[in-house]
């Protein structure tokens, strides 16, 4: 089959796999569409939202639609890193035996990354980056596809322990939920305070997806497209020759070559979920404000005007 025939059968089982989520998940229909960029793309997200939004049902819900393993760790101050990469263990035989932890997963929910201790963040973030822990001095590879969801909580910030700059860059996406509208927080009462089972379908497999993720990342893509998403980037770094003085002004920090390149690839899965054959300029600019949301540092003086990070993203492109 050809690669133009696989892209249109693409098109069709995306719509599909929207609706399947959607038989449990009321609304969010723009954090849906991310977390699923996110995994063809083969990136990582961070999902910023008050407690009861659904974050956990929602990661569960897609993971079970695109037929993949699912594990969840709940971040707390006390957790070590070996309670999520997994330890050796002295077995019957006095032979020393590796316990693998919940990293080894396809979708795995970092729930309140922000409530442990940096070596277990770091611990984590290896794991994303790399895709494989090394323990006792052995290297274990972890599941492919390898999709990490961190979630963390907007409200009460006593006793955490922020991601640094350096880590935030390595999530893709920052998603931000929002309280759902009064029309779809009635349809989540009804369908939750009854007695309703919904069979959620495997529209894909694992290995489907990995050859997804091989064939939008063979997309073709105008050099205009990629200069545009690399000058985009570039404009937001504070005292360059690309910034404007509203950068200068408001921006403490710009975004790194990363970005760029999660750009790219983002506009390319944006683009073939909407059966386009070549990403556009339309496409990038669809995908930033979740890119550079996290990568972005705006100052004091932007604070002290209520000019958010979003404002600043808009006034880039």
């Amino acid at each position: 089959m050809s690669d133009v025939a696989d892209l249109d059968k693409f098109v069709k089982k995306y719509k599909v796999l929207k609706s399947e989520i959607a038989k449990i998940i009321v609304g969010q229909d723009k954090v849906v569409d991310t977390l699923l960029l996110s995994i063809f793309s083969g990136g990582h997200s961070l999902l910023v939202g008050v407690p009861g939004l659904a974050k956990t049902l929602m990661v569960n819900t897609i993971s079970q639609a695109l037929g993949l393993d699912f594990k969840r760790v709940q971040f707390t101050p006390d957790l070590m890193p070996s309670d999520i990469i997994g330890s050796e263990i002295l077995d019957e035989n006095r032979a020393f035996k590796f316990l693998k932890g919940p990293v080894f997963t396809n979708i795995l929910l970092a729930d309140e990354i922000n409530r442990t201790p940096p070596k277990t963040q770091a611990a984590l973030l290896e794991a994303m980056q790399e895709k494989a822990v090394t323990v006792g001095g052995k290297n274990y590879l972890l599941s492919n596809p390898y999709f990490v969801l961190a979630t963390q909580n907007p409200i009460e910030q006593e006793g955490t322990y922020p991601l640094p700059e350096a880590q935030l860059d390595r999530f893709m996406f920052e998603v931000n939920l929002t309280y759902p509208s009064f029309q779809e927080e009635v349809e989540v009462v009804k369908a939750t305070t009854q007695n309703r089972e919904v069979n959620i379908e495997a529209l894909f497999s694992a290995s489907e997806i990995i050859q997804l993720q091989k064939l939008i990342r063979k997309m073709p893509i105008a050099d205009n497209v990629i200069e545009y998403a690399v000058k985009l980037v570039g404009k937001s770094r504070p005292n360059s020759e690309q910034s404007s003085e509203f950068i200068n002004t408001y921006v403490d920090w710009g975004a790194g070559p990363r970005a760029s390149q999660n750009l790219v690839l983002a506009a390319k899965t944006h683009a073939a979920s909407r059966g386009k054959y070549s990403p556009d300029i339309e496409d990038i600019q669809a995908v930033a404000i979740a890119i550079l949301r996290h990568r972005v540092v705006r100052n004091y003086k932007a604070e002290a005007e209520h000019i958010s990070i979003e404002d600043i993203i808009k006034k880039l492109m």
